[in-house]
């Protein structure tokens, strides 16, 4: 008996900078998925938040890619009700719905539980970490203020509010020179890929960096510069999560900023990074501590840095949906250790259900018992309902 197909919603684009690289880790997994495994849902978010048409899902993605995927457009009735509360079983049980969403939206409005709270609201297994993990690994304040109660060695830093900041710049410039000296890296707390990233060298750039990353959020995280090497590591698990080994982040500029993430040929990634046995495995148990600290759960990329001159490892930012393109390191980083893409996402998917599970079973043991269970109708292995 040939196995049943899992229907996998795809979910891409939204409103966050990091638009494209949605769509380009979106066009990477549909592309890497068997055919004989998986029935793709290709479920686009437009730039201004709306779920996108049939035409503007084939202009999202590729000929190629769409032409082997079930456009979930909002032309169509299942797509415009499959958010509503309410229709659990009827999703479950139908062949026009998926059964399962993997949410490749980075940024705010959908990798900061924006869109993980909606798909709980309508009873929606996904992929990946859950509303409180994603909106602590989004804001870089809290995430960093959760690792420094826990003991997690992170670079120091101060946060500021975008409010009056212009009238303040020279002050704070003179307050921040003598905290930490230069150089200094200031980001927008709640973005990624790189996107508002500024490496500030002396005074004379310090007032327009910090502007520019006000542009992208109200709060900007300014930093002290370490001369470090940038190590990452993957994530993968619930509640016994597994690490990967270790890459390093060569980059083409003079940091791993967004053109030199996405666009400069120069840029590369070494797998496994050159670092002794004991660096390695200190960061691995800190990736691991730190997808622990934020409540983590499917996936995640934990990034570093290794001081040149003294070898220490700071914690820099965990990411709680990385990228999947083809020159993502969390894909690369499982690859080097034997795990095929297709597997990886059967993976993911594995765990999808089984955090729906057990958060399901949980809120119905609290509403009725173990009675309540099968009123939930909450999928078994690869979401088979009981």
């Amino acid at each position: 008996m040939a196995k049943r197909k899992v229907r996998l919603g795809i979910l891409f684009g939204g409103k966050s900078g990091e638009h494209e690289v949605s769509l380009s880790s979106a066009a990477s997994v549909i592309a890497a998925l068997n055919p004989e495994e998986f029935e793709v849902f290709a479920i686009g978010i437009t730039r201004t938040g709306r779920l996108a048409d049939a035409a503007e899902l084939r202009n999202m993605l590729s000929q190629d890619v769409s032409d082997h995927v079930r456009l979930f457009s909002s032309g169509t009735a299942n797509a415009a009700h499959f958010f509503a509360p309410g229709l659990h079983l009827e999703r479950h049980d139908s062949e026009d719905y998926p059964e399962i969403v993997f949410p490749l939206l980075h940024g705010p409005y959908g990798e900061d539980g924006t869109i993980q709270g909606l798909l709980e609201i309508a009873g929606i297994p996904y992929v990946g970490c859950g509303v409180l993990a994603s909106a602590v690994g989004m804001d870089k304040d809290v995430m960093k203020r959760l690792f420094a109660q826990a003991s997690l060695p992170i670079v120091p830093f101060r946060v500021e509010s975008m409010q009056g900041l212009e009238d303040r710049l020279e002050s704070l410039r003179h307050e921040v020179e003598a905290q930490f000296g230069y150089p200094i890296f200031c980001k927008p707390a709640n973005l990624g890929s790189s996107v508002g990233v500024h490496k500030i060298h002396h005074a004379g750039e310090f007032c327009d960096a910090l502007l520019s990353s006000a542009r992208f959020d109200r709060k900007i995280i300014i930093e002290k510069g370490i001369d470090a090497r940038e190590l990452e590591c993957a994530i993968l698990g619930n509640d016994e999560p597994e690490a990967s080994g270790v890459g390093e982040v060569l980059s083409g500029n003079e940091f791993y900023d967004y053109e030199a993430k996405y666009m400069n040929p120069r840029s590369r990634v070494q797998i496994p990074a050159e670092i002794s046995k004991s660096t390695a495995e200190q960061v691995r148990d800190l990736a691991r501590g730190a997808f622990k600290v934020i409540d983590g759960s499917g996936l995640a990329r934990v990034d570093f840095f290794l001081d040149r001159k003294t070898d220490t490892v700071w914690l820099n930012e965990i990411n709680t949906m990385p990228g999947f393109t083809s020159i993502s390191m969390y894909p690369k980083l499982w690859a080097a250790r034997g795990m095929t893409f297709n597997h990886l996402i059967s993976r993911l998917v594995d765990f999808g259900f089984e955090r729906f599970r057990a958060r399901n079973n949980h809120a119905c043991l609290g509403l009725g018992g173990p009675a309540a269970l099968k009123m939930a109708g909450t999928p078994d292995t690869r979401g088979a309902l009981r």
